[in-house]
C-alpha cells in the first residue's frame, strides 16, 4: 500500500468500539451529557430548601421572628395555625413528625404552650428537649408581668403561674426574643452566625423606625378606658400606655357569669368605656351583649400573626391592631 493509501486509512480508523465513521466520540459524549442535564427535571428552589435549617415554632409570631433572623437560610413551620388559640391547641400526629424532622424547636414558654412537652417526649429527639442545642425558650430574657406572688393590685398574678405569657405583644420585647433565636441558631448552625446577626440587626432597625409611628397613632387612646375579653393585652397596654379596666372572661376558658356581666355593665357606664377588644377566636355573644347595652364598639384585634388578614408578619401585627383601635375610636 502506498503512502497516500496508508494516510487515508489512518484518517478513518475507528477510535473505540461502535464509533461512527467521521464522528469524534468525545464531542458525542459531551452532547449526550448536556442533553441529559437539560432534560432532567431540576428544582433549584427545592435544592436550596434542603440546605435550610428546619425550625419548628409553637406560634405564628415566633415563626415570623425566626424568619426575620434566619432569612433564606431557614425553613420555619408553626405548629399552631393562624387564627387558632395557642393556649387551647390540640396537637396532631403530623406535628410529631414535624418535630422529628426539625433541627430546632422555638417556644413561648411561661406555661403558654405546655402541650409541647408531651410532643417532645413522643418525638424522641434529644437535641430538641430542654437543655438540648435545638431547644429555644424565648421567654428567657423577658421581664415578666403578673408573676404570681408578685402582682400589684387585686388578685394574685396571672392564671399562668409563671406570669403573663403574652409578652410578644410588646414590640420592644422582640429584641430579647430575637436574641434567644440568634443564640439557638448559632448553636446548631455556627457557620452562618454572622449572617443571622446581620439579619437580626436589620430587623431591629426596621422595628425601631416603626415605634414612633405607632406611638403617635395610639396617642388619642391614652385617655380612653377599654375592656378586653381575655387577658392578652398587658404588655401591649404597658408599651402604649393604654388603660384596660376590666376583662369579660373571669378565668381563662371560663365564660362570664350573669353577675360578672352585670358588674361589667356598671363599670363600663361609670368609666365611659366605649371600646371592647375581642380576638377572632373568642366568642362574640358576651362582647356583643355589652356593646348593645352600652353603645360601645367591639374592635377585633389580632394577638398573633395571621389571625386577621392584615397581620401578615410581626411588624404588620402592630400596624393592624393600632389602626383597628383608632378606627374603633372614630366610629364609636
Amino acid at each position: 500500500m502506498g503512502k497516500a493509501k496508508r494516510a487515508h486509512a489512518v484518517q478513518y480508523r475507528p477510535r473505540g468500539h461502535g464509533a461512527q465513521r467521521g464522528a469524534p466520540l468525545p464531542i458525542l459524549r459531551l452532547l449526550v451529557a448536556l442533553l441529559a442535564v437539560l432534560l432532567t427535571p431540576h428544582d433549584s428552589s427545592r435544592a436550596a430548601a434542603q440546605e435550610r435549617v428546619r425550625i419548628v415554632t409553637t406560634t405564628t409570631d415566633l415563626r415570623s421572628l425566626n424568619e426575620a433572623v434566619g432569612g433564606e437560610n431557614v425553613s420555619v413551620v408553626s405548629l399552631v395555625p393562624p387564627g387558632r388559640d395557642p393556649e387551647e391547641y390540640q396537637p396532631k400526629p403530623q406535628d410529631v413528625a414535624r418535630l422529628r424532622d426539625a433541627r430546632a424547636i422555638v417556644r413561648i414558654g411561661l406555661d403558654f404552650d405546655l402541650w409541647l412537652d408531651r410532643m417532645l417526649a413522643h418525638a424522641g429527639t434529644a437535641a430538641l428537649r430542654r437543655g438540648g442545642d435545638g431547644y429555644v425558650d424565648v421567654s428567657s430574657y423577658i421581664a415578666v408581668l403578673e408573676v404570681r406572688g408578685a402582682a400589684v393590685g387585686p388578685g394574685d398574678g396571672h392564671a399562668h403561674g409563671s406570669g403573663n405569657p403574652h409578652y410578644w405583644l410588646d414590640p420592644k420585647n422582640a429584641e430579647m426574643i430575637t436574641a434567644s433565636i440568634l443564640e439557638g441558631l448559632a448553636r446548631i448552625d455556627p457557620a452562618r452566625t454572622a449572617t443571622y446577626e446581620a439579619n437580626r440587626q436589620d430587623f431591629l432597625r426596621r422595628l425601631e423606625a416603626k415605634l414612633p409611628e405607632w406611638e403617635a397613632k395610639v396617642a388619642p387612646l391614652r385617655n380612653e378606658a377599654l375592656i378586653a375579653y381575655h387577658n392578652s393585652w398587658a404588655y401591649f397596654a404597658r408599651r402604649f400606655r393604654l388603660n384596660f379596666v376590666a376583662l369579660i372572661e373571669q378565668k381563662p376558658g371560663v365564660p362570664p357569669s350573669p353577675t360578672h356581666l352585670a358588674g361589667l355593665l356598671k363599670k363600663m357606664r361609670e368609666q365611659k368605656v366605649k371600646i371592647i377588644v375581642r380576638e377572632p377566636h373568642e366568642p362574640q355573644r358576651d362582647a356583643g351583649y355589652l356593646a348593645q347595652r352600652t353603645g360601645a364598639v367591639v374592635v377585633g384585634l389580632a394577638s398573633s400573626v395571621g389571625a386577621l388578614p392584615r397581620a401578615t408578619d410581626y411588624l404588620s401585627l402592630f400596624d393592624s391592631n393600632i389602626d383597628a383601635l383608632i378606627e374603633g375610636l372614630r366610629g364609636r
